[in-house]
């Protein structure tokens, strides 16, 4: 485990693999499920995860960061999830927890680990959180240039914010691989809201996710079949091309 705040060392071995392919999965805000929907990609495309910059490292014991959630809920092992590059106890943006610890995160030391799985990679809040004094997290989703999930509310609101988003997708050119759709409807007109994310917002709607009833294997790969096949492990470059 890496020291808080600090970069990991790149693990021995893997020097000479095959460049990572996968997806970058970011959300219209924080607290959407990204995680989870990590974790069902993780075990659907049999990837490996990776989060780039874990801030807030608190919880239970195997629960306090996003990449132990993911192991306890794919039953992974510990070998398909990479360390985060950046390990921040402050619950809040990157930015801010980077500064509480006297340290600036360096998009530099933030490269893919070359992997022959697909790599499945999580981002920390939404699309436009800063990393540093001039950095945003769609700084580093370009700096990838992997195919990106965004995750979207099913409840009110969800049109505004994840068009809001797609536009701030597009106007960095990156390849968007479509939207899932997540959680509760909470009164919402569900199918009107998928829909109008379709028509205006021009982009593929992968799944629409209920709230699962259990983070188990089994129940993320149920969550899975949701998909449909429409999301397969990418080809290699798929993500060199604006969107």
């Amino acid at each position: 485990m890496s020291r808080p705040g600090r970069p990991s060392a790149a693990p021995p071995g893997r020097r000479h693999r095959a460049p990572a392919i996968g997806y970058f999965v970011t959300g219209t805000d924080t607290g959407v499920g990204k995680t989870v929907v990590a974790a069902i990609l993780t075990l659907g495309l049999d990837a490996e995860y990776w989060k780039p910059v874990q801030s807030g490292v608190d919880g239970p014991a195997g629960l306090s960061t996003d990449s132990e959630c993911v192991a306890r809920w794919t039953g992974l092992p510990a070998g398909r999830l990479r360390p985060e590059a950046y390990r921040l106890a402050l619950p809040a943006s990157p930015h801010l927890s980077a500064a509480r610890e006297g340290v600036s995160i360096r998009l530099p030391r933030l490269t893919l680990p070359a992997t022959r799985r697909p790599l499945v990679v999580e981002g920390a809040g939404g699309i436009l959180v800063p990393l540093n004094g001039r950095k945003l997290m769609v700084d580093l989703m370009a700096q990838l240039r992997l195919p990106v999930i965004l995750v979207a509310r099913a409840s009110l609101g969800t049109i505004n914010h994840t068009l809001l988003s797609l536009e701030a997708l597009r106007a960095r050119r990156l390849p968007v691989a479509g939207v899932v759709v997540n959680g509760p409807a909470n009164g919402a007109d569900l199918a009107a809201n998928v829909a109008a994310i379709q028509h205006y917002g021009q982009a593929r709607i992968l799944a629409v996710l209920p709230l699962l009833p259990a983070l188990t294997p089994a129940g993320l790969r149920a969550a899975w079949a949701r998909f449909g096949g429409k999301l397969a492990p990418p080809a290699r470059g798929a993500g060199k091309a604006g969107a």
